[in-house]
C-alpha cells in the first residue's frame, strides 16, 4: 500500500504535494520528530488487537496531538466512552478521558469494510486535553504513577477498591482515606470519576 501511495504521489506531484508516506511501526515511532515538534491530528483505522498500545503511544505525545479520530472495534470503542457506574467502565476508560473527550462519532457495521470483520466497529473522535488539563496531578512522571495507581484500583474488578489497593498500603490508611472523600469501605473502581482517583491518589502519596 505505501509504495502504491508513493507511486500515485509521483505522478500527481502538484495535487500531492503536503504529501509524504513514511512506513514504521507506530509503536515505536516517534512522533515529535515525524513531526518536527509541531502541533497534529491522527486519523487511522486501527489494527484492533493493539488498539490499546498504540492509544497509550498516542498519549505519550499528547501535549502535541489536538485530536484523535480512530475506526475501532465497537466494543473498544464503548468502553472508552463509558462513564463511572457503566458495566464497561474500566482503566481503558478512565486514561482515554483522562487524556481526552472521546466520543462514538458512527457505527460501522461489518459490511462497511472487504473482507468484512467478525465484528461491528465505530469511528472514535477524541479531542485534547481530558480531565488531565483540570486535575492537574503533577508532572509527567507523576502522571505515569497515577495511571499506574488506577491500573491497580482496576486491577481485579471483582474485589473493592480497598482489597486491591492493600499491595500498596496499610488497610487501615486506606479505610481513612475512603472516608475522607466520602467512599463508603466495600467502594469499587467502577463507581469513581477521575476526580475522585485523583484525590485518593494524593492522600495516599502525602502520608
Amino acid at each position: 500500500m505505501a509504495d502504491q501511495l508513493r507511486a500515485r504521489l509521483e505522478a500527481e506531484p502538484n495535487e500531492w504535494q503536503r504529501v509524504e508516506v513514511i512506513s514504521g511501526d507506530v509503536l515505536t515511532q516517534d512522533l515529535a520528530t515525524l513531526t518536527d515538534g509541531t502541533r497534529f491530528r491522527v486519523y487511522g483505522n486501527l489494527p484492533y488487537y493493539i488498539t490499546s498500545p498504540i492509544l497509550h503511544q498516542l498519549f505519550a505525545y499528547a501535549d502535541l496531538i489536538d485530536s484523535i479520530h480512530i475506526v475501532i472495534q465497537l466494543e473498544v470503542a464503548e468502553r472508552i466512552v463509558a462513564q463511572p457506574g457503566r458495566r464497561e467502565y474500566g482503566y481503558l476508560s478512565a486514561a482515554c478521558q483522562f487524556y481526552s473527550k472521546p466520543k462514538i462519532a458512527l457505527r460501522l457495521p461489518p459490511g462497511a469494510f472487504r473482507p468484512p470483520p467478525r465484528v461491528e466497529s465505530a469511528l472514535v473522535e477524541m479531542t485534547l486535553p481530558g480531565e488531565r488539563s483540570r486535575l492537574n496531578v503533577g508532572d509527567a512522571a507523576q502522571e505515569k504513577r497515577f495511571l499506574e495507581f488506577v491500573q491497580t484500583c482496576f486491577s481485579q474488578k471483582r474485589k473493592t477498591l480497598r482489597n486491591n489497593l492493600r499491595a500498596l498500603t496499610p488497610d487501615q490508611h486506606i479505610h481513612d482515606t475512603l472516608s475522607s472523600v466520602g467512599l463508603r469501605p466495600d467502594a469499587r473502581a467502577e463507581q469513581l470519576s477521575l476526580a475522585q482517583f485523583a484525590e485518593i491518589f494524593r492522600q495516599l502519596k502525602s502520608t
